[in-house]
């Protein structure tokens, strides 16, 4: 496939996407969801990059101010108003993430007098880690891309917020964990449990605002957030991150790729680490692959998820090309060396989702058409990684 013709693909489905979630034209009521979004963002800077029309830089900006408006700030059907964070109306625009981010699902967040329910969870509102430092992510995508470091600020107010309210010491006075799910208002947990890599997401994104504040400012940025990078990097340590998930092993390689940037273009050193998330990617590749999973009707199968992991599988030929340029970091013909020469057996794998969820037809299945607007913006992802890829 040309790239010109990615181009046009991406193109069509941003703008699609766009107009579904009332971005353009502006909707009354925009539909905005945080990890989709988040990726959205990424995508029309890269369609800026990629064509020069700065009607997509917009749409990024325009987008961003969307989800601080709906996502920072409390529900229609919530008796509270205003921004989560508390802040009164002129505060709150100026810190618009300090409070966090909401998920953007369907239901209220459950009560704190109401059971868990593990199925209407998922239905529920709240804030999830993950969901939050792909939004730091993509804040810190625009500073890179604009130069304004006022998105890089908001991306490390939010770091600091969800750092001070997910993470917690157990009463055994073990390392510290991180709850999987909080309140609307980060005042409670909602699920215990901790993500399988939510410290690495967590490590591998603070590093990344820290770098680039540095960048922007062109002084050290002081301490900044090296409390939370050291906290993570413990919550990391000799941590097993094997999954055969297939967006879980995707997220690792993506992780992998932007620790390669951060060791070339700062001090961040994370070599143990970096292996043990390239030997977790290829053991989740082996035990994914051999399951026939592309064999299945699209109505058995979630786009979003597999879309994962094509963009993933994207940043293994840019990371195998950082190591080859920056010997002095990484040691050729190494253990490591021949696990990424494995990793890049599996690339032709992406090009085998993406033409598969191109096909119209498929489109058609209603594991499609549930997850819509996820499955189209990561398919215009995969199509066009770069601009969720870079740091």
């Amino acid at each position: 496939m040309s790239d010109g013709t990615r181009t046009g693909q991406v193109r069509e489905i941003m703008q699609d996407f766009a107009r579904m979630t009332g971005l353009e034209p502006v909707a009354d009521h925009p539909k905005r969801y945080l990890w989709t979004d988040a990726f959205a963002v990424c995508n029309y800077l890269e369609l800026f990059s990629m064509t020069g029309d700065p009607a997509y830089r917009d749409l990024a900006l325009r987008l961003v101010g969307q989800v601080h408006h709906v996502l920072g700030r409390h529900r229609d059907d919530d008796p509270r108003t205003g921004w989560i964070s508390g802040l009164g109306d002129r505060e709150g625009e100026l810190h618009p993430t300090i409070g966090g981010l909401r998920i953007g699902k369907s239901h209220n967040e459950r009560s704190p007098d109401e059971s868990p329910d593990e199925r209407r969870e998922w239905d529920q509102d709240g804030q999830y880690y993950h969901y939050l430092t792909k939004w730091m992510h993509a804040l810190n995508r625009v500073s890179r891309v604009t130069g304004d470091p006022v998105y890089s600020g908001w991306a490390i107010e939010l770091a600091q917020t969800a750092h001070a309210r997910f993470t917690y010491a157990p009463l055994s006075r073990g390392e510290k964990r991180m709850y999987w799910k909080m309140s609307i208002d980060l005042s409670r947990p909602l699920v215990l449990s901790m993500g399988l890599h939510d410290p690495l997401d967590g490590l591998v994104t603070c590093a990344e605002l820290q770098v680039t504040a540095s960048g922007l400012t062109g002084q050290p940025p002081g301490p900044g957030l090296m409390a939370e990078i050291s906290d993570m990097a413990h919550m990391c340590h000799e941590r097993n991150f094997a999954t055969d998930d297939p967006l879980g092993i995707g997220g690792l390689l993506a992780d992998a790729y932007r620790m390669t940037r951060l060791m070339v273009e700062s001090e961040f050193r994370c070599r143990g680490l970096f292996e043990s998330v390239v030997k977790s990617a290829l053991r989740g590749m082996n035990s994914y692959i051999p399951n026939a999973p592309f064999r299945s009707p699209p109505g058995y199968r979630l786009a979003f998820r597999e879309l994962g992991l094509s963009i993933g599988l994207h940043a293994v030929l840019s990371l195998s090309e950082e190591i080859e340029r920056n010997r002095d970091l990484f040691e050729p013909g190494s253990a490591l060396s021949r696990k990424i020469r494995a990793l890049q057996e599996y690339v032709p794998v992406a090009d085998t989702i993406e033409q598969f969820w191109l096909d119209e037809s498929n489109r058609e299945a209603a594991t499609w058409k549930e997850h819509q607007e996820i499955n189209m913006v990561m398919l215009a992802t995969s199509l066009a990684p770069g601009g969720f890829l870079k740091i």
